[in-house]
């Protein structure tokens, strides 16, 4: 653990996540090896860092390094940058050039985004990780390198494979030795350690005192979900330290630059490794909760434009009628809850009488009342561990402080 922390302060790596520690051990045990290293992470999560690790430990420290990003490069030249290219061999070629795999000669290239490159190049990738040869382009005469290749990609290189868009055998070459990268989600009080950095550090910059958050602040960055990771962290904490006036950060003020904290995709509690049975089971029944309110809205306007439509009503056969009925109904009752909802009556008549299941949909409402399903777990967190907040808050993944507040807001202090 003292060797990752010197190697963490070496490369400026903050955070003390579990998963961020593997990743760096691996890095650190493979390189003095020549294993090519496969870096997987989703974009924004620093996977540009650890080439930087696992070059700076090896025995080609000495020697050159270069990093590529492959997804930048078009496609048209990609193998005249990464094996160079003879004079007159494509228009604009006034003279020979050595690419990035002649010149980086005892060293170590890193191919950022490597899932990127078009098939033709990943063929000669291959033959360069197999025999350490390669040819330039315009050229018949083989040359030798010796280079040790480090590549990353943000995406599921495995399903690239399976779709035809990554060649299978250069994929085992490139993922000798696996290193994931976690996303800014899974780092739990990570995220307050690298904004209270970012922070010092734009307050050096721009000369003006480091913001803060608050404690509401902080559960909203301990909870959103952070699609852009540290890179899109790092771009709020400059934002709020340039724009506002106030130092200290409050929820409200972080809304404006979440702006989707409250829409889109849900926030992903953070909770520990100990803590899945009970908050599994609570995200399975809010799935559940609201699969079942958008079913029964959907079965609702599927009647209503059955029964608006005219004459398509009086057309139904009294078995189609049937079926229809018991559809809505047995669609009611399979949805098991506290109490029983009572069979809607649906009328097939004249077709323009309408459908009263005004009062089905109040029933469900009620049944299914997130609020009651949440005062219930809260209710059954306190009793499960005896009424101690801090066990019961860290049992329903929300912080203490939120507990309490919902413990006086649904009157359970008694």
């Amino acid at each position: 653990m003292t060797e990752l922390q010197s190697v963490k302060q070496r490369f400026g790596i903050i955070g003390n996540n579990e998963g961020l520690n593997r990743a760096l051990d691996i890095a650190v045990q493979v390189a003095p090896t020549d294993l090519s290293v496969l870096i997987s992470g989703e974009s924004g999560t620093g996977k540009e860092v650890f080439p930087q690790v696992i070059h700076n430990f090896s025995l080609r420290k000495h020697g050159p390094y270069i990093a590529v990003n492959c997804g930048a490069i078009p496609e048209g030249t990609i193998d005249s940058e990464l094996f160079g290219h003879e004079k007159g061999a494509f228009t604009g070629a006034t003279d020979s050039r050595k690419g990035y795999f002649e010149v980086a000669n005892g060293g170590t290239i890193f191919l950022d985004e490597v899932a990127e490159l078009p098939l033709s190049t990943q063929v000669r990738l291959l033959r360069v990780l197999e025999s350490g040869e390669f040819i330039r382009v315009g050229s018949s005469k083989v040359q030798k390198t010796d280079v040790r290749v480090i590549t990353a990609t943000n995406i599921d290189i495995v399903n690239a494979v399976a779709s035809g868009r990554f060649r299978e055998d250069l994929f085992y070459r490139l993922n000798t030795v696996p290193v994931r990268v976690p996303p800014l989600r899974e780092r739990g009080e990570d995220i307050i350690l690298l904004f209270r950095k970012f922070s010092v550090d734009f307050a050096e910059r721009y000369r003006m005192p480091a913001i803060r958050p608050d404690s509401q602040a902080r559960e909203m960055l301990l909870n959103y979900y952070w699609p852009g990771n540290v890179r899109q962290l790092k771009n709020i904490a400059e934002q709020i330290s340039v724009i506002e006036q106030d130092r200290e950060v409050t929820a409200v003020m972080l809304t404006h630059y979440l702006p989707d904290f409250q829409s889109g995709r849900l926030p992903v509690p953070v909770r520990s490794v100990e803590d899945k049975g009970f908050s599994s089971e609570r995200e399975i029944l809010y799935k559940v909760l609201f699969d079942m309110k958008s079913d029964m809205h959907d079965l609702k306007n599927l009647v209503y434009e059955m029964l608006s439509s005219g004459g398509e009503v009086n057309n139904l056969t009294e078995t189609g009628a049937r079926a229809v009925r018991n559809l809505f109904n047995d669609n009611v009752m399979q949805k098991e809850t506290i109490e029983p909802v009572r069979p809607v009556p649906v009328s097939f008549g004249t077709p323009r009488e309408r459908v009263d299941i005004q009062d089905t949909e109040e029933v469900v409402e009620e049944s299914l009342s997130l609020t009651d399903r949440e005062k219930e777990l809260i209710k059954k967190a306190l009793d499960k561990n005896n009424g101690k907040r801090k066990l019961a808050a860290a049992e329903l993944g929300i912080s203490e402080r939120t507990l309490y507040r919902k413990i006086k807001e649904y009157g359970l202090e008694a």
